[in-house]
């Protein structure tokens, strides 16, 4: 209400004050939105203090707000981020100063898509999508490559381009579908699955040039961050420029900056690989010949040795020695040979001395039946029986005379 003062009659700044602050609080809760230019939160403070200011009309108001109210939104909300706040507004009267205590804190656009984003990142985390040991290897050479891009686009063209050029004879399965509005999702979706199919597709790259946050949304639909996540194939992910991070980087098995970098990243350059090649050979023949002056420096040392110089030279120093040893082991065998030879010769005399042929020399004879055998007893024989009397000089046949 209206109050009555003049010169004369003066309000006290207190009272002033007072009113001021009565009436704010009839103001109630309210929605009021702006963008923050300062924020401030002090470890282990339970307040957290920023300024909302309308860009519009260069105004600003102080806001505080508890913790809790805040954390909410921190991981999408800073210096420079439009928001909607739900606040009392307050009057502080010892200094006369106006501000808001919010309840709520929105992000407003971008940041609202954000904030949705952040929850959903977070979720498909939780699941494990993101999750380094769940990446596959690219491989070396891939020799059909799969690109979906849009139709004609600078993305498509950077890509074929700098592939080509750093390697000619790779082949390309292009896929031309939309990167944004609504039917971005299920064609991009559809795209990744066909070239999925094909077992003769080494690698896929998903590319789009720079955009907005809004014209990058499609690359960070859940369905298509679990189709890439389904992949049997590589993926990689080439969304935008540097600073454009969709979901789809994060479930990708390689992201990549841009267009340009992907190709960079799939294909090998083919003067580099070819230097590569050239300094491995080098290596290899260095090695080689290093191996070879090791073993012919090994072989000269052999060489060098006096047994190898002059083979005959042990020979020659055991002549002597050889020879000795001949002699002995000669004179050693013709002493056992003279000896042997004496003891059969006495060994001879004996037997002939004792054997029957001798004794019949003497002139003894040997009777003989008609059957062979001796007659050593005259009652062996019968009266005019045949005997063969055996003498040193022959034999001859008797007759058995009868005795009185």
């Amino acid at each position: 209400m209206a109050v009555n003062t003049s010169a004369d009659a003066p309000m006290p700044v207190g009272e002033v004050s007072r009113l001021i602050g009565g009436w704010i609080d009839r103001l109630g809760a309210v929605w009021v939105e702006g963008q923050i230019t300062q924020l401030s939160r002090r470890p282990g403070a339970g307040v957290v203090f920023l300024t909302l200011r309308d860009p519009s009309y260069d105004i600003s108001v102080s806001v505080t707000c508890f913790r809790q109210v805040f954390d909410t939104v921190s991981d999408v909300v800073g210096e420079g981020a439009r928001v909607v706040v739900l606040a009392k507004p307050e009057w502080y009267a010892p200094r006369g100063q106006l501000s808001l205590r919010a309840a709520e804190i929105r992000p407003v656009g971008v940041g609202e898509l954000l904030a949705r984003l952040e929850q959903l990142k977070k979720s498909l985390a939780a699941e494990g999508l993101f999750a380094p040991e769940r990446k596959k290897a690219l491989p070396f050479l891939p020799q059909l490559v799969g690109l979906v891009c849009g139709r004609a686009s600078a993305a498509e063209r950077d890509v074929l381009e700098n592939a080509r050029h750093r390697w000619p004879a790779v082949r390309f399965e292009v896929r031309n579908v939309p990167v944004q509005g609504v039917h971005a999702v299920p064609q991009v979706v559809q795209a990744v699955k066909e070239l999925d199919a094909l077992d003769e597709v080494d690698v896929i790259i998903v590319a789009r040039g720079g955009g907005s946050v809004e014209d990058l949304l499609p690359f960070s639909d859940e369905q298509l961050v679990r189709a890439v996540a389904a992949c049997r194939t590589p993926v990689v992910s080439a969304i935008g420029h540097e600073p454009d991070t969709p979901l789809l980087d994060y479930v990708a098995d390689l992201r990549a900056s841009t267009p340009t970098d992907a190709a960079k990243k799939v294909v090998p350059d083919v003067g580099e690989e070819y230097e590569r090649v050239r300094m491995l050979r080098d290596r290899a023949r260095r090695c080689v010949q290093g191996l070879v002056d090791r073993e012919e420096r090994g072989l000269a040392h052999a060489l060098a040795r006096p047994s190898m110089e002059d083979p005959h030279r042990m020979v020659d120093e055991r002549e002597d020695q050889v020879a000795a040893l001949l002699g002995r082991g000669r004179r050693t065998l013709g002493h056992l040979l003279d000896r042997a030879d004496s003891e059969l010769g006495h060994t001879h005399a004996r037997v002939v001395a004792l054997s029957p042929a001798a004794t019949l020399k003497r002139g003894y004879a040997v009777l003989q039946r008609a059957d062979g055998h001796v007659v050593r007893d005259p009652g062996e024989v019968a009266p005019q029986e045949a005997l063969r009397a055996r003498v040193a000089e022959g034999e001859f046949n008797v007759r058995v005379d009868v005795q009185e």
